[in-house]
């Protein structure tokens, strides 16, 4: 089959937006609300979490539009701290992505999305198991679930193996959609499902956080029990948020890259960001956050144990009633196929950016008649599949955002690195509130990482390991002759 020589130039401003608000929007705000509240136990601190993240997110995403403009190349972030540092952190970063973050994050957005098939199809139920294994902790299960997961996966991997116009097609159409039932929901929520009684009871304990006992009794979180519990809480809202840096993969089929990516970046997770601020104020509006994990109803259960964790099922089911399942399974469906297509389309470019560097598979490192990496989609796709029927959601939850608060620090850390390395080089943008915002960000998120390393050790140790192992690989894999796959 004939192979192209360079990528096509097909994305604009709007294609790289629906790119970055496509890849954050998934499952996510609609589930993780549930365990931030049994994490807080107070409205006001939920809504400080997605607050806390939000800046996180639009700090990070205004820091990296300046290396945006600078290297606007396929592999984005790779490209980046290879330049800052060297060829080994970009390799690990690569090797990282592939094994752990956008692997394990495509794997858990497609159990998302078999799980709320489920809904509609009760045939594909979690609790239908073929095969079951334990293994150190961890649980292998295959079923029906992780058969609809994986067909997800190959489905939209055969579609972008078609090209990169076929991919932002599906984008373009996903991300319009969930974004109008997203707000559609918000004003629903706002206007027309508020309840009286939940607010009231949210706003009698608002800012008193505090942790239920097994005896039922309310313990005040205050020090550094709160600090814990905020730092803990922020892996769901983190994994909601994450995946916006995504458009910078795809910087060589990006028009005018050095203007759009940043501003897409902008753009897309100061809008997302927004929107699950809101999202999260719905919940409270709706529903008291302190419930009874045995409660018989919605408002019995409250945010903090809602049926499985379906927290935008229950903030409707007051409108809906037994049709509020059924409609918020669709829109989560919707939100979860669009999102992992934006997910498998860039990653892909980053495992070609290091094949080109002679740091992965010779093959990977082409494109096919349809200018896309199609080895590269091939890979991810196979081991997205395997993922797929390893660990939990809420492991490989763990895992990414562990893994991804590494790099995003050494990323923007990057920026002071390279205004002394490259003092001359061309800056068509630079990052905002330098240096004051890169380092706040900083800051944060290495606290957040030192949270989770001390409370969260048998799921962020794993995903530090995997990040070390890469280094003996990268010296194997420099060893390597000629002919046995470096470019």
């Amino acid at each position: 089959m004939k192979e192209e020589s360079s990528f096509r130039k097909s994305l604009n401003l709007f294609d790289s937006t629906a790119i970055v608000m496509g890849s954050m929007i998934g499952s996510g705000v609609f589930i993780v609300g549930a365990d931030i509240a049994r994490q807080v136990g107070s409205p006001g601190w939920l809504l400080m979490t997605w607050v806390i993240t939000g800046f996180l997110t639009v700090f990070a995403a205004l820091s990296y539009g300046e290396l945006a403009g600078m290297f606007p190349h396929a592999g984005g972030q790779y490209v980046y701290l290879r330049k800052a540092y060297n060829p080994l952190i970009g390799f690990l970063y690569g090797w990282t992505l592939f094994l752990v973050i956008q692997t394990g994050t495509i794997a858990a957005v497609g159990m998302a999305f078999a799980k709320f098939t489920g809904v509609l199809f009760p045939g594909v139920s979690e609790h239908i198991i073929w095969y079951k294994a334990e293994i150190h902790h961890y649980m292998f299960k295959f079923g029906p679930v992780q058969i609809v997961a994986i067909l997800s996966i190959l489905i939209l991997t055969w579609i972008n193996l078609k090209g990169v116009k076929e991919g932002k097609k599906v984008q373009n159409i996903f991300t319009s959609g969930k974004v109008i039932l997203v707000l559609g929901f918000i004003l629903l929520g706002i206007f027309i499902a508020s309840n009286p009684a939940a607010i009231s009871k949210n706003l009698s304990y608002f800012w008193e956080p505090a942790t239920k006992t097994a005896s039922g009794q309310w313990i005040p979180l205050t020090g550094m029990t709160l600090i814990a519990a905020l730092g803990m809480a922020q892996v769901g809202s983190l994994f909601s948020s994450d995946a916006w840096n995504n458009i910078t993969f795809t910087a060589g089929e990006v028009i005018n890259p050095k203007k759009n990516i940043p501003m897409s970046l902008f753009l897309g997770t100061f809008i997302v960001t927004i929107m699950f601020i809101l999202t999260n104020v719905v919940y409270i509006m709706v529903i008291p956050l302190r419930g009874d994990a045995s409660g018989l109803t919605v408002m019995e259960r409250g945010i903090q144990y809602a049926l499985n964790d379906r927290l935008a099922t229950a903030a409707v089911h007051n409108v809906f009633g037994i049709y509020a399942a059924v409609l918020m399974a669709v829109l989560i469906m919707i939100s979860t196929f669009g999102c992992n297509n934006g997910l498998i389309l860039s990653g892909a470019r980053v495992y070609y950016a290091m094949a080109a560097d002679g740091l992965f598979f010779r093959k990977v490192g082409s494109l096919n008649s349809k200018g896309v990496p199609a080895t590269g989609l091939i890979i991810q796709a196979v081991w997205a599949s395997l993922l797929c029927i390893s660990g939990t959601y809420g492991q490989l939850l763990d895992y990414v955002v562990f893994a991804v608060l590494i790099f995003y620090v050494l990323t923007i850390a990057g920026l002071f690195i390279l205004r002394v390395k490259m003092p001359d080089a061309e800056r068509p943008y630079k990052a905002f509130g330098y240096p004051v915002v890169p380092a706040l960000y900083i800051i944060l998120a290495t606290c957040i990482m030192l949270i989770l390393l001390f409370y969260k050790r048998d799921y962020t140790w794993p995903g530090l390991v995997v990040v070390i192992l890469g280094i003996p690989v990268y010296y194997l894999w420099n060893r390597k002759p000629v002919k046995a796959g470096r470019p």
